[in-house]
């Protein structure tokens, strides 16, 4: 059910109250031009009146007698009242615009700063092209209307209010007859924008549908080549398309229908005000001046309801948008901060899950009364099959999900109330789905620590087994790595990963199958490396390659939510356990890759 039409437009009057000086100062001018854009059919009306009466005209009553200084003054008041309506045209678009630009800046800012706020399980339910379209087409959607439709809406009110108390006052006996079609097109108008708001909802929903299939495709045109399903695509962008002209046609044909409809009604309130009035003017109840402005101003009162339809179409359009935009804004944080500071000077590094469970978005629990120590600046390895909860570990200890029973504590402290910067601030993390910026190799090792000098970047890119690689890359450090790293190679854009969680020196590393994505010979140059980065910092390493993790502390073997088995490399293997025959098939596959390299 679509909201009334008044809510959208209260919560945007709302949010738009730190700039009411401007919106005052734009509906102020907006008002003030349209009424001097009235005064010319009245002041031909004063004209006509000081030909015809002369010495007993309008102007005349006022204490001009000669006809001639009466035109020089009517012709000085139009000068006047044309270069005031410039100026106040001048004020009213300059406002308008640089509200409407003020506005979309700050809505897009704070709806983009909220969306950063939310939890990941809403990023999972949610399209990324809705969201996109959302900040994209809504906001844009809202500027047009403050730089145009909200002027139109301001005229047609101010238009249709003082030509009718013009009417009202000059001619009261017939001004009645000159406004009745009004009631019969307000009903009609507003009949009209109650079935076109849920079409121009469904055309913002389809607007977000094919702009998250676009995103889609473009992120994933190596799949769709390398499958040929090229035809596949454009024929689902085109069934996407399609049912967004669809929708936007159900709107059009609602839409174009009012205006033919209320001209015939536009078309009696004129004949009428012909006729009547001039029939007034023959029996002399009516001057012919204030007859000739009413013939004239009659189209200013009627005519504006032929553009009403105009003017509700493109405020429903912005209305959807605002509903949108506002309904983002309204949702609710999840996963709100702490208010516990922990400075990262101070952090030692401990970590303990505690009888923890966790199941994602009500399904069968991932992590089911779940215990782990980790004594600060120890080294853990935690391994098991896909799907058995390793990498869910790490989300929950970085909040991007909150535990629904037990509690995860962080030198003694349940991070849920610790401020969420401290707590990301103390933890360094490097993803198997590593994710690059488009930007400079530079950039990406930098990225969280904005101030570090070009000589800790480079010797981050050493201990990470990077420079070497970027050194050989077209511009060394400079060089663009494209969208999401896409110019470098798996392995490559995983050594960056690994150099920017150095170069960010968290008293705490988490590495989420860090190495899966290099080489064997990679592979030991960065255990090499880690063996240094891990001294003096609790380290937590997730591996699929066992070979990653056999010189921990101590390793975790998880299974189905539990932890199995636990032991050093070599208690493991004495087990004959889940380690063990991971182990063993690891080290076939390893030894059959290298028979197969050398043959």
């Amino acid at each position: 059910m679509a909201s009334s039409p008044a809510q959208p437009l209260l919560r945007l009057l709302r949010y738009g109250q730190p700039y009411r000086v401007q919106v005052w100062g734009a509906l102020i001018c907006s008002i003030f031009r349209n009424l001097l854009d009235l005064a010319p059919p009245y002041l031909i009306g004063v004209a006509i009146d000081v030909v015809i009466e002369q010495e007993n005209s309008l102007i005349a009553r006022l204490g001009v007698q000669d006809p001639l200084a009466q035109l020089v003054v009517l012709s000085l008041l139009t000068i006047a009242t044309w270069g005031l309506e410039s100026l106040s045209q001048y004020g009213a678009d300059k406002l308008w615009r640089d509200l409407a630009q003020t506005v979309q800046h700050e809505l897009r800012v704070d709806t983009y700063n909220h969306l950063q706020e939310l939890e990941l399980a809403y990023f999972e339910d949610h399209n990324t092209g809705a969201l996109l379209s959302i900040l994209n087409d809504d906001i844009n959607q809202l500027e047009r209307f403050l730089n145009f439709g909200a002027q139109d809406l301001i005229s047609f009110f101010t238009r249709v209010l003082a030509v009718g108390f013009s009417f009202v006052f000059l001619a009261p006996g017939i001004a009645w007859l000159a406004m009745l079609p009004i009631p019969f097109i307000l009903w009609g108008t507003f009949a009209f924008q109650s079935r076109l708001a849920p079409r121009y909802d469904d055309v913002r929903d389809q607007a977000g549908l094919i702009s998250d299939r676009l995103s889609n495709n473009l992120s994933g045109m190596a799949t769709i080549k390398s499958f040929t399903a090229e035809a596949y695509e454009r024929d689902r962008v085109y069934s996407d398309s399609e049912a967004y002209r669809r929708g936007n046609s159900r709107a059009i044909a609602l839409s174009v229908a009012f205006q033919p409809l209320i001209r015939f009604l536009i078309l009696l309130g004129f004949v009428l005000t012909l006729y009547l009035g001039g029939r007034e003017v023959l029996q002399g109840r009516l001057t012919a001046g204030t007859y000739g402005f009413m013939v004239f101003i009659v189209q200013d009162l009627l005519w504006p309801f032929t553009e009403l339809s105009e003017i509700m179409d493109d405020y429903q359009r912005a209305m959807a948008s605002v509903r949108r935009v506002m309904g983002l804004l309204g949702t609710a944080i999840a996963i709100p901060t702490g208010t516990h500071a922990l400075p990262l000077h101070q952090v030692r590094g401990a970590v303990q899950f505690d009888n923890i469970t966790f199941a994602y978005n009500d399904r069968n629990s991932v992590l089911k009364q779940l215990s782990l120590h980790v004594a600060a600046g120890a080294t853990i390895g935690i391994v098991g099959a896909t799907g058995s909860g390793k990498s869910t570990l790490v989300k929950l200890l970085l909040r991007f999900y909150d535990v629904q029973n037990g509690r995860i504590l962080i030198d003694g402290i349940d991070i849920r109330e610790l401020h969420l910067l401290d707590l990301r601030r103390c933890i360094g993390w490097v993803s198997q789905d590593v994710f690059l910026f488009q930007g400079t190799v530079a950039e990406n090792i930098r990225y969280g620590s904005f101030n570090a000098t070009r000589e800790h970047i480079v010797h981050a890119a050493k201990q990470a087994e990077a420079h070497e690689f970027i050194e050989q890359l077209p511009q060394g450090y400079e060089t663009i790595v494209g969208e999401r790293g896409q110019k470098l190679s798996g392995g490559q854009r995983q050594r960056l990963a690994i150099a920017r969680a150095i170069l960010k020196d968290p008293p705490i590393l988490v590495l989420d199958e860090a190495t899966s994505a290099v080489d064997n010979e990679t592979e030991v140059a960065i255990q090499r490396s880690l063996a240094a980065i891990t001294q003096g910092r609790t380290t937590i390493a997730i591996a699929h390659r066992l070979s990653t993790i056999r010189n921990a502390g101590c390793i975790y073997v998880m299974e189905n939510g539990h932890i199995v088995e636990q032991g050093t490399h070599e208690e493991l293997l004495r087990l004959h356990g889940i380690y063990a025959r991971l182990w063993r098939v690891q080290l076939g596959s390893e030894f059959s890759d290298m028979i197969n390299a050398d043959g």
